[in-house]
Parts: C-alpha cells; sequence; structure tokens
C-alpha cells in the first residue's frame, strides 16, 4: 500500500480546489439539476432536479430530489432530502400502481403521480447545515442560518437561524437572538461578490464585529 492510499478523507479534500464549475466525483449521479458555483457533489451521492446554490457542497452517499437549495449550505453524508412518497390513501401503496412498466403492467407510468411528487419541493435557505444521516420529508422548508442535528427528521418547517435535533425533530434552540439574526439576514451576506468574500473574510468571525460594520440597526 503507498502512501496516498493511507490518506484519510479529510486529508484528500483539503487538497481540493474547487471553481466556477461544479465539481462532482465520478461516481455521484447529477440528473436535470443546476449546480452554482464552487459547488461540490462528493462520491456516491444522488441529485435529481435540484438547485445547488453557489458555494453549496453535498457529501458522500447523500440522496436528494425535487429540491432547491441556496447559496453556502454544507450538507453531510448519508443525509436523504426529500425521499419517495407513497399513496397511503389508494388500495396499494406499491410501485406497480405508478410505475406499471416496470412490471409489464401497461405501457406508460402514472406521470401525474410523479408531477405531484415533484409538487413536494424541499425549500433549503442560505447557510444551513444538515448533519449526518438527517432526514428532510417532502414539502418542507428550512430557513436561512438554521442547523438540522445529525439522525434528525425533519417533519415540519424551520424557522431561520433555528437549530433542530432528534425524531421527530425538534427546536432547542437558536443560534443567535432573533435581533441578532435578522440583522444577519439583512446583510444578505450569501450574495455577496467573490472577491468581496475575500476581502472580508476575517469579518466573518466575530459576530458583533461583522455587524457592526454591515449590519443594519433595527
Amino acid at each position: 500500500m503507498n502512501r496516498a492510499d493511507n490518506r484519510s478523507i479529510d486529508d484528500e479534500r483539503s487538497t481540493l480546489r474547487l471553481s466556477l464549475q461544479p465539481t462532482i466525483a465520478a461516481d455521484a449521479s447529477v440528473r436535470d439539476c443546476a449546480l452554482g458555483r464552487y459547488t461540490e457533489v462528493a462520491a456516491g451521492a444522488k441529485l435529481e432536479e435540484t438547485v445547488l446554490g453557489d458555494y453549496s457542497y453535498v457529501m458522500e452517499r447523500s440522496d436528494c430530489i425535487y429540491a432547491q437549495i441556496g447559496k453556502f449550505v454544507n450538507i453531510a453524508s448519508d443525509v436523504r432530502i426529500n425521499p419517495g412518497n407513497h399513496p397511503v390513501e389508494w388500495v396499494s401503496q406499491h410501485h406497480f400502481l405508478y410505475r406499471m412498466t416496470r412490471y409489464d403492467l401497461a405501457g406508460h407510468d402514472d406521470e401525474s403521480f410523479f408531477a405531484w411528487r415533484r409538487l413536494q419541493k424541499v425549500v433549503i435557505g442560505h447557510d444551513v447545515w444538515i448533519g449526518h444521516r438527517a432526514i428532510v420529508l417532502p414539502g418542507i422548508t428550512i430557513g436561512n442560518g438554521a442547523v438540522v442535528g445529525a439522525g434528525t427528521v425533519v417533519t415540519r418547517d424551520v424557522p431561520p437561524y433555528a437549530v433542530v435535533a432528534g425524531v421527530p425533530g425538534r427546536r432547542i434552540r437558536s443560534r443567535f437572538p432573533e435581533a441578532v439574526w435578522r440583522r444577519l439576514e439583512q446583510t444578505a451576506w450569501w450574495d455577496w461578490e467573490h472577491q468581496v468574500l475575500a476581502e472580508r473574510l476575517d469579518d466573518f468571525r466575530d459576530v458583533r464585529h461583522f455587524l457592526a460594520l454591515y449590519g443594519r440597526e433595527r
């Protein structure tokens, strides 16, 4: 085994350089998606009919369908966003009622079912962190700056800058007092140009300093 084989995943990612073009692992699956600048889709991840905003990343083996994901979103490994719904009100919940061609039952599938699935879009704001193995159910909206703890099952909308955890997910606290996070939202820093981000990088490490420079008084 050579030295390169002993490097950890963290070591390999530390040498990765993202660019204006999305970085997609060779064994990732991306279908009918729009990916922004400096985005990354890691090994084994699957994205379908999803918008991934600038600087956002999706880690190993995560699965996302029918979603609108903002900028600077951090999606850990093994996350499920918008897992499949089944028609529980029908006589049967099984695939054969809408994937008929797979079972040689009809010459076409039930496109109305898939159209209904697309209406259950997940919307994720900017600067959101979704922890390892979390599940975000269909139709959920997660606000800017929120945190979803590892293993959480999100069954209801998450307010901006809230920290949620558990099964089902419950709000534990807010990252900042409301007056603070509302001022952070007003800065809309996630829309700043790349060069502006580079120039102001050090300002991000202290919330009071950041708001003193860029925040509006309420």
